[in-house]
């Protein structure tokens, strides 16, 4: 069981809901009210997809010897489960497509419940999860913008559709949240595997510009998540409490002066790391709250 968590990343797995949340929060503020095993069933097909990302990330990175060659830290570098015990590269691609099959399963029931509108969203997120190590790491953009795209408006919107069977500027803005947000957990965790990436053809944004100019790119990401937040309170599209969501400026701060200060060193930046992880987790839940209290 450890081993089949650790193929998982299952620590990680907890950005998952926190996202989700968002999506609940806007259809609970535009609907007044949910099916609650629909909201159940998103959240297993959420969670699957993560799972599923991961353990592609896990096969794919074994395979092309990446594992061997990158700097393990607490928040990069994937979970060492297949280098410390090779055997386990078929329990890891089952588990990828047995999670990829969930994913696929849970999006067709919401289909057959509200129209094949769902349709281009879930065939999307399906070609990102299976796509994402093996073609996007190769491309800069694509590497920086997948992630925020699958936990930002893939999955929130997924989820408002899931409750209320229809799409929602409401949120598509509010999903542009973590969509800044988890594209910067990943850009920032991309610092640390410069030198290995590089190796096994990855491009990107530390590697083709480097980490002091990458850096630039995480600080206006982040910016842009507040910014978001800020700026749909102040057109009327989000309620006045979502502006908790600005709570989380007391771990931005200090992130982005240490990210200016110390760019090119990357033991010094593992400790804001781990806050960039508390922020990604924090934010949505915090929107996700001023969406309930509305």
């Amino acid at each position: 069981m450890k081993n089949v968590l650790g193929i998982m990343r299952a620590p990680f797995l907890v950005l998952t809901p926190a996202c989700v949340l968002v999506g609940l929060g806007t259809s609970l503020w535009t609907h007044g009210g949910v099916n609650w095993l629909f909201f159940a069933l998103v959240v297993v097909g959420a969670v699957a997809a993560h799972i599923c990302v991961n353990a592609f990330n896990e096969v794919f990175d074994f395979k092309t010897g990446l594992d061997g060659r990158t700097r393990r830290t607490p928040f990069s570098g994937g979970s060492g489960t297949l280098p410390a015990q090779p055997g386990l590269l078929r329990t890891a691609q089952i588990i990828a497509w047995a999670s990829f099959a969930i994913v696929g399963l849970v999006g067709l029931f919401f289909v057959y419940v509200w129209g094949w509108e769902l349709i281009p969203l879930g065939i999307v997120g399906l070609f990102l999860l299976y796509g994402y190590t093996l073609w996007m790491t190769r491309n800069p953009i694509l590497c920086l913008l997948a992630p925020g795209l699958g936990f930002g408006p893939l999955m929130v919107l997924g989820t408002h559709f899931a409750l209320t069977g229809e799409y929602s500027l409401i949120a598509l803005l509010a999903s542009f949240v973590p969509f800044f947000l988890v594209s910067n957990l990943l850009l920032l965790n991309q610092f640390p595997d410069v030198e290995a990436d590089r190796t096994v053809g990855r491009r990107h944004f530390p590697i083709q510009v480097g980490r002091k100019a990458s850096g630039y790119i995480y600080i206006a990401f982040l910016v842009l998540a507040y910014v978001v937040i800020a700026g749909g309170v102040a057109l009327g599209y989000l309620p006045l409490f979502a502006l908790l969501g600005l709570l989380t400026l007391v771990l931005a701060v200090p992130v982005i002066q240490n990210v200016l200060r110390n760019s090119e060193n990357v033991p010094a930046l593992i400790p804001s790391m781990g806050q960039n992880v508390l922020i990604n987790l924090l934010t949505p839940v915090l929107l996700a709250i001023g969406l309930f209290i509305g």
